[in-house]
């Protein structure tokens, strides 16, 4: 039936284009660590069959345009003095269908990146001692997650439409404290091993809780809506790693500790299915993530550097046989680094407004295969 493959290829949706939010810090700076990956757990169809799901994605994007709030500081392009960071993920997740409205997930991501700056390697104290651009990197696995997913309709009966609720749990598997050197910060200009930036740490030492919601309604027989939600609420305060941000200036003592702050990604668009080519599902929405300035659960100081990206995400999903195919490509249409609460305190303290900035990508590249058997 056409209702049963629209859910299936609707379904299949969800996991390609959520695969990709873990350990890949959104797109750049603004840490959106790679857990969101698996937003919508796999239902084959509106039957009871049950059976596995072994999905593989890949993630990259090169973040180095810097934003203060929504506003680009374009100086830092013309000066040479951005960072960048070359992100790349693969995320590996194993989806276990119960029935046809229970299942559970695990995920798990491995990450590379490599960060390219020049305040890292000889700002001391607000003066260079060095002006050399040098990176530094990490690899490793992330922070896995495990979820449970249940349809809140039954699938049998609504195949037009239905909600799914998934609740999981984020365990600090990844490294949060990577170290790598630094030049000519150490003693009489040498190099020294320190923590790399939180934008490119594998976890960020927080066990999390996550709450996905996803919703689909068919508008015609090739047509339909969708919507997800994913939020991770992370109780931590902080994780103990040093910054080294009270080196680059005394007004900074209160970043010396990473953050372990929440995160969060909305998505919502339509999905059409060609007649002309079975299989074949082409999606365009909108899609919103980021970090929140203030946590659900707990205290929110410490470094972070919070913020959000709006991008238009067109995409494209194949199924033969057992295997599907898909890519995404969101392009960021508005970039913001908000105010963090170590911004609003140094702002009272120094009786000025005080904001930093964050690197942010201009588009995502977002590929993977799944199986089912």
């Amino acid at each position: 039936m056409r209702n049963s493959t629209t859910i299936k290829l609707y379904i299949i949706l969800f996991i390609s284009l959520f695969i990709n939010l873990e350990n890949g810090y959104s797109q750049g700076c603004v840490a959106v660590k790679g857990n969101a990956s698996s937003c919508m757990a796999i239902h084959s169809d509106s039957t009871s069959v049950s059976g596995w799901q072994l999905a593989s994605s890949g993630r990259y994007f090169k973040s180095f345009r810097h934003f203060s709030g929504k506003e680009e500081n374009k100086q830092r392009l013309i000066q040479n003095t951005e960072v960048i960071n070359y992100t790349s993920l693969i995320n590996l997740s194993l989806t276990r269908i119960i029935n046809n409205r229970w299942s559970v997930i695990v995920d798990l991501p491995i990450s590379n990146n490599v960060r390219s700056s020049l305040y890292e390697h000889g700002l001391v104290y607000g003066t260079y001692v060095k002006k050399e651009r040098h990176t530094t990197a990490s690899f490793g696995i992330g922070d896995i997650r495990f979820a449970a997913y249940r349809w809140l309709l039954d699938p049998s009966i609504n195949t037009k439409g239905n909600v799914q609720l998934g609740l999981g749990l984020k365990l600090p598997t990844g490294d949060y404290n990577y170290k790598d050197y630094n030049y000519n910060v150490g003693p009489n200009g040498t190099k020294e091993l320190r923590p790399v930036d939180q934008s490119i740490q594998l976890g960020d030492g927080g066990t999390g809780i996550t709450l996905e919601l996803n919703a689909f309604y068919t508008i015609l027989h090739n047509l339909s809506v969708y919507g997800n939600f994913y939020y991770l609420s992370n109780p931590r305060e902080q994780n103990g790693t040093r910054t080294y941000r009270e080196t680059l200036s005394a007004n900074l003592a209160n970043e010396a500790i990473m953050s372990v702050p929440d995160q969060y990604m909305l998505r919502t668009g339509i999905n059409y299915y060609p007649n002309s080519i079975k299989g074949l599902s082409l999606a365009s929405g909108i899609r919103l993530e980021g970090i929140p300035v203030y946590d659900l659960i707990g205290k929110s100081g410490d470094f972070r550097r919070p913020g959000y990206i709006w991008s238009v995400e067109p995409s494209v999903n194949y199924e033969y046989k057992n295997f599907t195919f898909f890519a995404s490509l969101p392009f960021a249409i508005e970039r913001n680094r908000t105010q963090s609460v170590t911004d609003k305190l140094n702002s009272v303290i120094r009786n000025t407004h005080v904001q930093g900035d964050a690197a942010f990508a201009d588009y995502t590249i977002n590929i993977g295969i799944a199986t089912r058997f």
